[in-house]
């Protein structure tokens, strides 16, 4: 899989990127907002698999037309992590990316995210939980997501402790 994630979320504490990166063996991340076409394109293709970006059907930029998975080929996972905005952007001002067939999470598991990061809309979730559930949908039951899951419900505790105002002990 190949994670592009923007340069502001490679910096963020709550990057749920870095744990997916800790915990998956195929995991190429990949900073940056803006590619050259012959680099993004060099990324994005890989002899004897098909590439599926991870992103909603857009108005702005529909999604091509998925062929079936040629058989025996794998599938190279492209997941763009950034806000909402920035992920349109980065989407949009990258044909090749737009171009790609896309996997599209038709109804996203609840996220446990919310307790560290605001969404304006119940569908959003990390770019880790909607890995996640990617993956289980193209791997199917020899994908097991809880220790994933786990590990994220640790961290995103773990981050809202350190958000917490500490209470401070008064002595008498």
């Amino acid at each position: 899989m190949l994670v592009l994630q923007h340069p502001r979320e490679q910096r963020q504490a709550k990057n749920s990127v870095a744990l997916l990166r800790l915990s998956l063996a195929h995991c190429e991340v990949v900073v940056g907002e803006r590619f050259e076409p012959g680099a993004l394109a060099a990324l994005l293709q890989r002899p004897g698999m098909d590439t599926r970006l991870l992103y909603p059907d857009v108005p702005m930029a529909p999604a091509s037309l998925a062929a079936g998975t040629a058989a025996g080929a794998s599938v190279r996972l492209v997941v763009i992590d950034a806000t909402w905005r920035k992920s349109l952007r980065m989407l949009l001002e990258h044909p090749a990316l737009a171009a790609l067939p896309r996997l599209s999470l038709d109804a996203p598991a609840p996220t446990r995210y919310r307790a560290i990061r605001a969404a304006r809309r119940a569908d959003q979730v990390s770019t880790l939980e909607a890995t996640v559930q990617a993956l289980a949908t193209l791997e199917g039951r020899s994908f097991d997501a809880a220790p994933l899951l786990d590990a994220f419900g640790l961290f995103v505790a773990g981050v809202a402790a350190r958000q917490r105002p500490q209470a401070k002990s008064v002595e008498a």
